[in-house]
């Protein structure tokens, strides 16, 4: 009840009026929401939003002491980007595995087989939708894609996970950039091609904690699709760096058909991107809801992480939680905090933000099979689940190998896209 109208009785038309009033009050002051349109007012992915270009001083937060002096705080500037609202999730990381089964599988039926020099992406799909699994005839020419005999329970015939790979290629233009002196050389110089493994480590549940019985989270977690808007782990960086591939390539083919001009690519962040985004636009704070507490005024947890001693169900999640549980930051992105820590494609040095440029900072390292283990870290932002409150802070850093899986690690992607006309 508005307090100067308390006391007074009133007629029905004008409390109705008074309400409208207030009604068009609150949406005329109500803020913005972000990151659901670009600036011609067309919606782009509904996965993504917008993130605005600006500045803010990276670095350890006051209480972060013991990294003070490793990395001094620096004042960057970040250009705009589009980030996915979540981390990925079980059901959209499917999809890739889903597509690289289907394009082998006409590889081995019509393309000669899965090991020839093609790309994974060349398919001819109203074909490949056609294929008949149930006829005997082929799966003898699935047969290389199969589990062997030996390792089929019950007799099940299924596809060999270790054989689910993706090849695609690309120009390594920091490479290029390096070696090259204007047009002296092709770019087909720098051309790198993988062949990356994408089916997830499903073991990791079971291989991060010792003596502890994790075997239903090993068996369903991600494929049983109760699971489905959860966030994908046991995935490696590698394989993250895949699905940013196969995903820019779903959408060039799109855009293909709809005879739309090729525009970003998808890709991981790198961290000082990350670490922006979270802040959500709040320069100094420690978490992307800005109060330096882990808790709200009603005592309700603002993350998914470890409170107390290991009080793991006390929000009602255990290990994950969707990927949309809890308030998204001001940004709108969910779970830059808890959840799940998420890769970025920066490598990790103690004292990088002491040399890194404050123009779109990027550390970057492409390190080969060959090469020791100190090139292959790769920063990890955010904590997860099974961290204690001082991991979610916004500036927090931590590694992980990149050929390794762990069962508290996901991703997300972002996307470069051209300046939009305001007309």
């Amino acid at each position: 009840m508005i307090p100067f109208l308390k006391n007074t009785r009133i007629n029905f038309p004008i409390a109705a009026l008074s309400i409208l009033i207030l009604s068009l009050t609150v949406i005329a002051f109500a803020p913005a929401k972000k990151g659901k349109r670009n600036s011609s007012g067309k919606r782009l992915d509904p996965q993504t939003v917008s993130i605005p270009s600006g500045s803010f001083y990276m670095g350890a937060s006051d209480e972060q002491m013991d990294l003070s002096m490793v990395n001094r705080k620096k004042l960057v500037s970040v250009q705009s980007f589009w980030m996915d609202r979540t981390e990925v999730t079980n059901e959209q990381y499917r999809r890739f595995v889903k597509y690289v089964s289907d394009s082998l599988k006409f590889l081995a039926i019509y393309g000669g087989g899965i090991n020839q020099n093609e790309d994974t992406i060349r398919v001819d799909w109203a074909r490949a939708t056609r294929i008949n699994q149930n006829s005997k005839a082929v799966l003898e020419k699935l047969n290389e894609l199969l589990l062997s005999p030996d390792n089929r329970i019950q007799g099940k015939i299924e596809i060999d996970p270790n054989k689910l790979i993706y090849k695609y290629s690309f120009v390594d233009l920091k490479a290029a950039a390096k070696a090259s002196k204007g047009l002296e050389q092709s770019l087909g110089d720098y051309l790198i091609t993988v062949n990356q493994n994408v089916y997830p480590d499903t073991l990791v549940w079971m291989r991060d904690f010792s003596y502890s019985y994790n075997e239903p989270l090993a068996k369903r977690y991600y494929a049983h699709p109760a699971y489905g808007n959860y966030p994908v782990v046991g995935v490696t960086w590698k394989q993250a760096v895949a699905f940013c591939h196969w995903r820019t390539h779903i959408q060039n083919a799109d855009f293909a058909k709809k005879k739309i001009a090729v525009d970003g690519d998808y890709r991981l962040p790198n961290e000082a991107e990350w670490e922006y985004a979270a802040r959500g636009g709040r320069t100094s704070t420690m978490f992307p809801w800005g109060s330096p507490y882990l808790r709200n005024k009603k005592g309700c947890l603002l993350a998914n992480f470890k409170p107390g001693r290991g009080n793991y169900p006390e929000d009602g999640g255990f290990y994950t939680v969707k990927a949309t549980a809890y308030w998204p930051n001001d940004f709108g992105l969910y779970n830059m905090s808890g959840n799940v820590a998420e890769w970025t494609a920066s490598y990790f040095y103690e004292g990088s933000y002491n040399f890194m440029s404050d123009l779109s900072p990027d550390v970057r390292i492409e390190a080969d099979e060959n090469d020791p283990p100190r090139m292959k870290r790769k920063v990890v932002r955010g904590g997860s689940w099974k961290d204690v409150g001082n991991a979610l802070q916004v500036s927090a850093r931590a590694y992980e190998y990149q050929d390794t899986a762990k069962s508290y690690i996901g991703f997300r992607t972002v996307i470069d896209l051209a300046p939009r006309s305001k007309k």
